[in-house]
């Protein structure tokens, strides 16, 4: 776990101010079960340098390895399914890479410790792809990237087999109250009703194709 305060500079500036062990660990606590869902999805909106995410894929891969340490392929894909559902926007750019390393490290010490001559550059790239998609520099509030432009997120399904479906939404949209929007005469923009939850929900703005969960890098859209 890092210090709080990197400078008084940069608590003065961004308030920058990072959560302590314990706190982390209390607060995820309260969602203990979640934590240890393999494919249950956290996105910290003020990441930092990872903390947060650091100790969700901690606990992600401890139910990975008690359950397939004995089986190297299902480590595999079920450890990229954990780092997959993880997701974190940091205003500074050098926390941004911070958490990107920190997180890659993390399953990576725990993918070559289990499956050690079975381990392989395609899954790691694979990770590394991810990583970077899922942990972006941008600005919660306004939902935009560092480059002004919309933040978006991909979400990774395991769909059939070693098959992973990736469709990526756009943050504004995705955080749109359409509760009170359930007419059909004013379609939400963006948005398309599901019958089954009685709401509207975002519709992907770019679908991939199925893809072998070590080979997501190489998928294109469609």
């Amino acid at each position: 776990m890092t210090e709080q305060v990197k400078s008084k500079q940069r608590v003065t500036d961004h308030g920058e101010v990072f959560t302590s062990e314990r706190e982390v660990n209390a607060m995820l606590d309260l969602v203990k079960q979640e934590t240890e869902r393999v494919d249950s999805r956290f996105l910290e909106p003020a990441c930092g340098d990872g903390n947060f995410l650091a100790e969700v894929l901690s606990r992600k891969m401890a139910v990975v390895k008690r359950q397939y340490k004995r089986n190297h392929l299902e480590f595999e894909k079920y450890s990229v399914l954990a780092i997959s559902s993880i997701y974190g926007v940091e205003l500074l750019e050098d926390n941004a890479q911070e958490c990107r390393n920190r997180i890659y490290e993390i399953w990576n010490k725990e993918y070559t410790s289990v499956c050690k001559k079975d381990a392989n550059d395609l899954a790691r790239e694979a990770v590394r792809y991810i990583i970077q998609h899922n942990i972006l520099c941008g600005d919660a509030l306004t939902m935009l990237r560092s480059d002004g432009e919309p933040i978006i997120f991909s979400q990774w399904d395991l769909v059939s087999g070693n098959k992973m479906k990736r469709r990526d939404y756009r943050f504004d949209q995705m955080m749109k109250d359409t509760q009170d929007q359930l007419s059909f005469d004013s379609v939400p923009i963006g948005m398309e009703y599901d019958s089954e939850i009685d709401a509207w929900v975002p519709v992907p703005i770019m679908e991939y194709p199925l893809t072998n969960y070590w080979e997501v890098q190489d998928a294109i859209e469609f």
